[in-house]
């Protein structure tokens, strides 16, 4: 049996860098996924020409260029940039929140004009608090920003995810909203950004080529109780809690259904990225893949 210096479980993007430097540093790697592809979250299934992402938009995006230049080294990235869209009962506003969704929620031109409008709904929220501090999501963002962003653009775009009321949801999870005053609709402020060309599996396969693989291998079916008899080190990248046996319960996890259709149009929606926000609309949003790789 061939004896590994670490056994790595998960394909995703830090199993697949870790494998990568480990055989650059003379290591032997054996890495094991139990979906039956290699890839995790970023894989790629490819319809129609479009490169789609199996488990969700994935922009990646970074501050450091050492490793912008790292994964560029494996497969050139274009330059998308995420400009998305929320879509409130067929009204359409820019995120994140800008001088465009301020232009578009109240008419205002300037900086000032919507720094009093939302300072005024503050304090209207802060005036409801009466001294004392947010208790919970809904009262934390309206405090923030105030009525019309929260009602239009926060409260049940977050229901819809969360799957509960923004009062039973803690007020931590929304301590700081990005509120730019300038016309400025891309999301990251990091100034490396884009999609490798050709899709995330091309940069994958790059970080594994020469180290052995397998797919369909469920970590805890086959190695839980034997992974050191054929290696000396253990990379997890999987569930932390279904690692130490649900000792302490489950974690809350949130999952994520994805629906794809194809649509015979060259442009169904202009944009990638475009969200929901009212429980009028089932879903959280719409992803027009192709999209992601319209720049070269």
């Amino acid at each position: 049996m061939t004896h590994y210096d670490y056994l790595i479980v998960g394909s995703g993007l830090f199993g697949a860098t870790f494998a990568y430097r480990a055989k650059q540093a003379g290591k032997s790697c054996l890495v094991i996924d139990k979906r039956p592809h290699l890839g995790g979250n970023v894989y790629c299934e490819q319809m129609e020409s479009i490169n789609v992402h199996k488990y969700g938009a994935h922009i990646f995006h970074t501050s450091n260029k050492k490793v912008w230049d790292f994964v560029n080294f494996f497969v050139p990235f274009n330059r998308y940039t995420n400009c998305p869209v929320a879509n409130f009962h067929g009204e359409l506003y820019n995120l994140p929140f800008n001088m465009n969704t301020f232009s578009q929620l109240w008419g205002v031109r300037t900086p000032d004009e919507a720094k009093a409008k939302i300072d005024e709904q503050r304090a209207e929220a802060l005036a409801a608090l009466n001294g004392r501090e947010p208790q919970n999501l809904e009262e934390q963002a309206l405090c923030l920003v105030g009525k019309d962003i929260f009602y239009k653009l926060i409260k049940e775009y977050t229901e819809k995810q969360w799957g509960r009321d923004c009062k039973e949801l803690p007020a931590f999870i929304i301590k700081r909203l990005p509120v730019r005053f300038v016309f400025d609709n891309n999301y990251f402020n990091d100034p490396y950004q884009g999609i490798p060309i050709g899709g995330y599996n091309k940069l994958i396969d790059a970080l594994l080529e020469g180290v052995e693989v397998k797919t369909k291998c469920d970590f805890f079916k086959e190695y839980q109780d034997s992974w050191r008899e054929i290696a000396d080190q253990l990379v997890y990248t999987g569930p932390i809690d279904e690692y130490f046996g649900f000792k302490l319960g489950r974690l809350d996890w949130r999952t994520v259904t994805f629906k794809t259709r194809i649509e015979n149009t060259p442009n169904y929606q202009g944009n990638a990225v475009i969200n929901y926000t009212s429980h009028e609309v089932p879903y959280t949003r719409i992803i027009e893949h192709k999209h992601f790789e319209t720049f070269g």
